[in-house]
């Protein structure tokens, strides 16, 4: 099969436009349409695991498809229409077929009142229940009187599904990109990083590179548990690892660091990071799948990405979080950092200076005679220098860069020309 390129910053916004009418929950259809759709950029293994396995402490619950939802006035009218936007109605809920007043419907009824035209996103994954959500203003503006309610909905038994795609590197060490596909028609949270993830892949593959990465698209927390809790030996090859969200927002990219705090990957995107505009948080218990590959059983080197953060902005979880609100230039920026961060990662290395009796003589070795006409002389030069210095075996070539301040590209071709004269070993 030919997958379908994503080269530019318009490609990745066609992308998001195709997910976003999906109605998508923790399982169902609409799931595996969103992975059907991606599957057309990337390879992926798709994984159903049925309803009622034990995953960790968890469950697999049962399968949530809808096709229709309603509330019809005395006229007949729908005031209330799940074909207009799938957020109006409360995730997972149950199947309803029933007439009731205004007074008795109010109780299943969410709105944000200080947004009055926004329509929320609830759910009830774990808890029978019904409701719907709806703009303050629909919400104020309906009479008194009976009201026809339908919701035509199934929950049986079924399967929960997520899926996998693949970069092989040289080595069997792993980096995780994570990304959660469980929300409906949210464009920020999280189908730009959804999209911005399938354009990472497809130029890691071009690049062959040094470790594997592996992605994960998958329902958010149950996804992650579940992944975590079929393959444990799988889980130990993991080096270092990212949670993708909220990756179109106008906002200034956030990265949150990992339970440990100081992992190479909290290490690499702060580096990268710095010359940009940005927020670093520490690592806490709330947010994305983090949560989960940092619960202290795996304690996984796997921190959060973001622009603006989980809930930090008026949008999130409202109708607001629309393809308007998403940015063709937020997701090229978030896709690049990504790219300069993963190409940190994957050239870092520490080595051990094989003559660290006094300076080597790098003349002779014709490692001086290589730099000749090299607009980059100067700092080539200092880059063997500062790596001669620090390559004591506890020195990695991201703190040569860092506290050289030279550009890390210019410190790992230093150090491969390095080793390739024979004074480094890694």
């Amino acid at each position: 099969m030919t997958h379908q390129a994503l080269e530019t910053g318009a490609d990745l916004r066609k992308l998001v436009e195709r997910l976003y009418p999906l109605c998508r929950s923790i399982t169902g259809d609409g799931v595996r349409a969103t992975l059907e759709i991606l599957g057309e950029h990337i390879p992926l293994d798709v994984h159903e695991v049925p309803t009622g396995t034990q995953v960790l402490d968890w469950t697999i619950p049962q399968e949530w498809n809808i096709r229709d939802a309603y509330v019809k006035d005395a006229s007949g009218r729908r005031v209330i229409d799940f074909r207009e936007s799938n957020l109006h109605v409360v995730g997972y809920s149950v199947p309803v077929a029933e007439k009731m007043s205004l007074d008795e419907l109010r109780g299943h009824l969410h709105t944000l009142p200080d947004r009055p035209s926004w329509i929320p996103y609830r759910t009830s994954y774990y808890a029978p229940a019904w409701g719907f959500c709806l703009a303050q203003d629909t919400l104020d503006a309906l009479p008194d009187g009976e009201y026809e309610v339908r919701i035509d909905s199934t929950l049986d038994d079924g399967h929960l599904t997520y899926a996998e795609h693949v970069v092989t590197g040289e080595v069997t060490d792993e980096v995780l990109v994570s990304c959660h596909i469980c929300h409906p028609s949210l464009a920020n949270d999280n189908l730009a990083g959804v999209a911005v993830a399938a354009a990472l892949a497809q130029r890691l593959a071009a690049e062959k590179p040094h470790f594997t990465y592996r992605f994960l698209f998958m329902p958010g927390t149950i996804g992650a548990i579940t992944w975590l809790a079929r393959d444990p030996e799988r889980v130990g090859r993991i080096k270092a690892g990212v949670v993708l969200a909220c990756a179109g927002d106008p906002g200034s990219l956030t990265y949150k660091r990992s339970r440990r705090g100081d992992a190479e990957i909290d290490k690499v995107l702060e580096f990268v990071l710095a010359e940009r505009p940005h927020t670093l948080l520490d690592f806490s218990p709330y947010g994305y799948d983090e949560r989960q590959f940092c619960s202290p059983g795996f304690n996984l080197g796997v921190g959060s990405l973001t622009r603006t953060p989980y809930a930090g902005y008026p949008e999130y979880h409202t109708s607001a979080d629309d393809l308007d609100f998403v940015s063709t230039e937020a997701m090229e920026d978030t896709l690049a950092t990504l790219r300069e961060a993963f190409s940190v990662l994957d050239r870092n290395r520490s080595y051990v200076n094989l003559s660290p009796y006094g300076e080597p003589q790098l003349g002779k070795r014709g490692l001086y005679d290589s730099l000749g006409g090299r607009s980059d002389a100067k700092d080539a030069q200092m880059a063997m220098l500062w790596v001669l210095n620090l390559s004591d075996g506890d020195h990695s070539l991201l703190d040569v860069a860092k506290r050289s301040g030279l550009p890390f590209g210019s410190v790992a071709a230093a150090a491969h020309a390095l080793h390739d004269a024979g004074l480094l070993k890694e």
